[in-house]
């Protein structure tokens, strides 16, 4: 402790000395806002910002809000953001500017000329973000946050097994719990949520996704392995008065989601968002005697109020609530009678979560490159279930708290932030008779520094120190760098340090729904299971060209990335195939991912995404370095998106993913035993949708179009109590052609 507050003293000692030297020179300071007239103007995000035949610049924060250093030789500002008119202003005697840009048109101001991509990449940021907005969610069903990267080739979808229909992603070849998921740059989806939790944040919900892979911002926290995704909820401030929407499919799922905003007063707005899902229908299409989905009912609501002076505070207060109850197993099951007995196997998956959260933030008007924040949030999750014979509880309360400060040192070209922050989580979990206990409390500091070179070169270096209540005293480093090539050639780099507690029955909770003896080979009383912290380094670096040819954008990126861990959990399903081992690694644990992407508009209004992805993922399984089971190491993808000018849209899917390797079940008899690997298979999903004056929208489509399904996958289901039962040996879809229909309808 006394390490942590010499750290945070020596972070802010020079804030005076900062200040001094921000005084020191004089500025031009503004907004950039897009031009609205019957609505709130929304502010542009990353627009760049630069002295008339110059390269001295800067781009605008989060708020739209810019600063930069005034030109004595030149008092003549150029603004300008993609899919935006240009607007050159004359600064002279001005401190302040608002700016309004003008959506790209031509004269008849009905062809468009650059549509904005729903999904774009800013090329002045040195962290490649990919920021994926409401456009691209629209491409597919998108039902939950699980279901909203289909039209994504940089993460992967996958069940977890065949009984309880959850789905889990992988970025750069690893599990989803890798992956820092935050809502709103809160930490959301960890502990005991990893999993389930990518149900709980509805598609109809999300505004945008922020994903990058490889190390993220030491900002964020110290837990990111593989990259990070950031959730962006509808806003009550920018969103529809009323948004509605309804969906069902052929499986009988049905759902309805009510979004509603209100305006309070000129500062203040609320939102409350709904969301309902009910799954009464038996299926069983394949006949194993298993449902294909649980059947169940889902409920979801969230409830918040903002508050925000443009040129002083910002205020955010919210809540949230889940309710999950799902049945699921073999046809007859009935829960009252047969509920943890051998008379039909069954699983019962109930979870109750309860989340608050409050933001605070300060912009200085007469300094708007400062800024002072503080973020609160708690979350009360229980989970009450049994997967046949396994009966699995348990609780977390969590409460998290940060403190950042952001300001600049001399001009714009050199940013810095640095805070505080506070994290703690009581964990109890109990499996059978087992019962596994633990409380951590993690304070830390950081300090990160943003280097700004003419829009040329940027370097963000971040470092910074927890300590841990059970690890001890931990070091954080990041780094990203982005160097402009040419004005089409953008090149970035990064690499740091991620931690992070594996909680590892919660995400391998598929493994109880199978027979399989957990076996967790700790070796320290005093630690989390007994095992060892979670540590991996990664880098990587990647490569983007902007492309426009004869008016049509497009760009082509290559990007590679590295993972080494210097210690894993590692989930062994080899050694036996009537076991599950947990140990400690004793070896060598890395992946390595390449990715090359194109993204072009083929002709007006027709974009086309192509993408190739090599994974190299392998891990020292008891002494042997192997290939991590179920991971293609070849996946190739084709999305194509049409759209008329009477507002038809049209969007198809391929995705091919190659080969996996099948954990080990040779000693099984032969009628249980599986191939050492599975097949390649493509997939394909298509949507058609029509909308009518930004109101109502009818869409329609189809999953899995080929009606490509794993044959028996659920080993053993003969024999559900016997020593071969598993669910888990998941390598392809488990369910065949899924059609569904929805509607949209929107109140401004």
């Amino acid at each position: 402790m006394k390490f942590i507050s010499y750290s945070i003293l020596v972070s802010f000692s020079f804030f005076p000395a900062i200040i001094f030297a921000q005084q020191s020179k004089e500025y031009v300071k503004g907004h950039v806002a897009e031009e609205a007239e019957n609505q709130r103007a929304m502010p542009l995000i990353g627009a760049n910002v630069y002295w008339l035949g110059t390269t001295v610049g800067a781009t605008t924060g989060i708020n739209g809000e810019f600063v930069i250093e005034q030109n004595e030789e030149n008092s003549k500002l150029v603004i300008s953001y993609i899919g935006y008119q240009n607007d050159t202003v004359d600064t002279e005697g001005k401190e302040w500017i608002d700016i309004h840009l003008k959506a790209s048109v031509t004269l008849d101001e009905v062809k468009v000329v650059r549509r904005q991509k729903s999904t774009q990449i800013s090329y002045i940021n040195p962290i490649k973000v990919e920021n994926i907005d409401d456009h691209e969610l629209l491409k597919a069903a998108c039902c939950n946050l699980s279901e909203s990267f289909e039209t994504n080739p940089s993460v992967d979808v996958s069940f977890t097994d065949a009984v309880t229909g959850t789905r889990q992603i992988q970025m750069l070849g690893l599990a989803g719990p890798y992956v820092q998921i935050t809502r709103e740059n809160l930490p959301d989806i960890r502990g005991l949520s990893a999993i389930y939790g990518l149900t709980y944040i509805p598609g109809t919900w999300i505004e945008s996704i922020q994903l990058n892979k490889g190390t993220g911002s030491v900002a964020n926290g110290f837990e990111s392995i593989t990259g990070q995704i950031n959730v962006e909820l509808r806003k009550p401030a920018e969103d529809d008065r009323l948004y509605l929407n309804l969906y069902g499919n052929e499986e009988g799922r049905l759902e309805a989601n009510a979004n509603l905003a209100h305006q309070l007063s000129e500062k203040w707005t609320t939102g409350l968002l709904l969301h309902a899902k009910d799954n009464s229908v038996k299926r069983d299409k394949n006949h194993d005697g298993f449902l294909d989905n649980p059947m169940g009912t889902n409920l979801i609501a969230l409830h918040r109020w903002n508050y925000e002076d443009p040129n002083r505070m910002h205020f955010q207060i919210g809540m949230k609530v889940t309710h999950i109850d799902n049945i699921g197993g073999q046809t007859g099951f009935k829960p009252a009678e047969d509920a943890l007995t051998t008379n039909k196997w069954g699983m019962h998956l109930n979870m109750q979560r309860l989340e608050g959260w409050a933001k605070l933030g300060r912009v200085f008007e007469e300094m708007p490159w400062k800024t002072v924040g503080f973020q609160l949030s708690g979350t009360s999750h229980r989970q009450d279930s049994y997967f046949g014979l396994n009966e699995y509880d348990a609780g977390q309360n969590t409460l998290y708290a940060n403190l950042l400060y952001q300001s600049i040192i001399v001009n714009t070209g050199h940013k810095f932030r640095t805070g505080t922050s506070l994290q703690y989580d009581k964990y109890k979990e109990s499996l059978n008779d087992s019962v596994f206990s633990r409380n951590e409390l993690v304070p830390g500091a950081f300090f990160e520094y943003t280097y700004n070179y003419q829009d040329k070169f940027n370097a963000v270096a971040g470092i910074r120190t927890d300590y841990h209540n059970i690890y001890g005293l931990f070091i954080t480093p990041r780094l990203h760098l982005r160097y402009l090539i040419t004005e089409d050639i953008v090149l970035r780099a990064s690499g740091g340090r991620g931690q992070r507690t594996a909680s590892i029955l919660s995400e391998n909770n598929g493994l109880l729904a199978s027979s399989r003896q957990i076996v967790i080979m700790g070796d320290a009383d005093n630690k989390p299971y007994g095992l060892e912290p979670e540590v991996a380094w990664n880098y990587g670096a990647n490569v983007t060209f902007l492309l426009d040819i004869n008016h049509h954008h497009g760009s082509i990126s290559f990007d590679f990335y590295r993972t080494d861990f210097k210690n894993q959990v590692i989930v062994d399903l080899d050694q036996e195939p009537q076991r599950a081992l947990f140990y400690n690694l004793k070896g060598k644990s890395f992946s390595n991912s390449f990715q090359a992407q194109a993204d072009y508009e083929l002709i007006e209004r027709l974009d086309v995404r192509l993408a190739y992805r090599w994974f190299d993922v392998r891990t020292t399984y008891s002494g042997r370095l192997m290939e991590k089971p179920l991971v293609a190491r070849h996946r190739a993808f084709i999305n194509t998106a049409y759209e008329t000018n009477n507002h038809w849209k049209f969007d198809l899917t391929l995705n091919w993913q190659g080969e996996k390797r099948i954990p080990n079940t040779g000693s099984n008899p032969e009628e249980y035993q599986l191939p050492e690997r599975s097949p390649d298979f493509i997939l394909m999903n298509a949507q058609i949708s029509k909308a009518w004056k930004d109101k109502f929208e009818v869409y329609a489509g189809a999953e899995n179009m080929l009606n490509f399904r794993q044959s028996s996958p659920i080993l053993a289901s003969d024999q559900p109590f016997g020593p071969y039962f598993d669910s888990t040996l998941i390598w392809g879809p488990i369910f065949g052609r899924n059609i569904y229909i929805g509607i949209r309808y929107r109140i401004k």
